[in-house]
């Protein structure tokens, strides 16, 4: 574990904090582990993560209505996020995992690596405090804010600051396809102006597609953010 804990930068008192957070629950079934899995870190660290980017984002994004700060916030703690994050740490490598689960590649199952990443956080928190959680999460989410061509822009909040200057028009988000299985699945949205489509986006998640549309719509009024 001592690759992990250079991997994340953070060096735990409490080793076995770590031990458990890697620990999936068909490990700790298939070893009888007293301590159980990493299950009940991961309700903490779902707590941990939703404290500290709503903290984030409510500071930096100050021009963003509640309604918007909610669904950035949905962005960045969706399991396709965390994913994502658990991917760049490499923690497939390191997690316990049951000898049947390993061989149903567990280790690259995306809701296992994304429980992964809370329960290692809430393990942080537990050892550092909530300073090191801080900033273990932020280490990851600010690139996705503000990190360049792959940064969040907010194409609806844009689009919709350039309708409402004529108060009579009606801007909607229509979902209009929704395919692929629960673990990836596949959505497309339309942006209609009084009924009219200007926009169509897909996403692997209705906010993704419903930003992709705004931000087509906003490439055809020759807008640009």
């Amino acid at each position: 574990m001592k690759k992990l804990e250079e991997a994340i930068g953070y060096t735990f008192k409490n080793p076995k904090l770590l031990q458990r957070a890697m620990s999936h629950s068909s490990y700790a079934n298939e070893m009888r582990l007293h301590e159980g899995s990493n299950e009940r870190l991961e309700f903490l660290g779902d707590a941990v993560l939703s404290i500290v980017v709503s903290d984030y984002i409510f500071k930096h994004f100050s021009h963003l209505p509640e309604g918007e700060l909610t669904k950035l916030r949905a962005s960045l703690v969706c399991e396709k996020s965390l994913y994502g994050f658990s991917r760049q740490l490499g923690l497939g490598d390191y997690l316990l995992l049951g000898k049947g689960e390993q061989q149903n590649g567990g280790r690259e199952r995306p809701s296992i690596l994304a429980d992964a990443f809370e329960a290692l956080l809430a393990a942080i928190y537990l050892d550092g405090g909530m300073e090191q959680a801080r900033q273990f999460v932020l280490r990851f989410v600010k690139p996705e804010l503000h990190g360049g061509p792959e940064a969040f822009k907010d194409y609806k909040t844009a689009l919709q600051e350039i309708i409402q200057q004529n108060p009579e028009e009606l801007l909607q988000y229509v979902l209009v396809d929704e395919s692929g299985p629960d673990h990836d699945k596949s959505f497309t949205v339309e942006v209609r102006l009084n009924s009219n489509v200007i926009g169509v986006g897909k996403g692997h998640s209705k906010k993704a597609a419903e930003q992709a549309a705004a931000s087509q719509a906003l490439e055809l009024m020759g807008e640009k953010i």
